[in-house]
């Protein structure tokens, strides 16, 4: 099996209800739930980077070029990165033109882990399981699937990622 580590980029996945403005939030302390989830599932060999915590209808190119910048550094051959699905598929798209030689495999939820239901403790076992496996190359896993970075794209009707 390969070493695996994930990189926390932020999206749902860590997100909590923010009682103030009744909406979704990182924590005041930009703790991950990665960890977490991990111990959940006792799951305990992934290194976790916690890199940034930002919605990634935000992100912009410096942003993708600094997760580019910790998959390169990064001495393991798999990397899971945690990605808001609003973007996801632009930015796989993107670090496959410029990251070759690893398996990355970006995934994120729908809903929040912080509650009840989400899809994201789902995704994330996908994930490890995807970059340990797959060829090299740049995937999304959503929703009980692997897609490859040039097909990775949400359904926002649906609500889920399709092929």
């Amino acid at each position: 099996m390969k070493d695996v580590r994930i990189i926390v980029t932020g999206g749902t996945i860590d997100k909590v209800h923010d009682p103030a403005t009744e909406a979704l939030a990182f924590s005041e302390d930009n703790t991950t739930h990665v960890p977490e989830i991990l111990s959940l599932a006792r799951c305990h060999f992934p290194t976790v980077q916690l890199l940034m915590l930002k919605d990634s209808l935000d992100f912009d190119d410096d942003d993708r070029a600094t997760i580019v910048e910790a998959i390169l550094a990064a001495p393991e051959p798999a990397i899971v990165v945690t990605h808001g699905t609003g973007t996801m598929g632009q930015s796989a798209r993107w670090i496959s033109k410029r990251v070759s030689g690893k398996t990355i495999v970006l995934t994120g939820a729908m809903r929040p882990h912080s509650l009840s239901f989400s899809d994201g403790p789902f995704n994330m076992g996908g994930a490890i399981i995807a970059a340990q496996v797959m060829q090299n190359g740049v995937y999304g896993v959503m929703n009980g699937r692997v897609f490859e970075a040039a097909a990775l794209t949400k359904n926002t009707e649906q609500g889920r990622f399709d092929v």
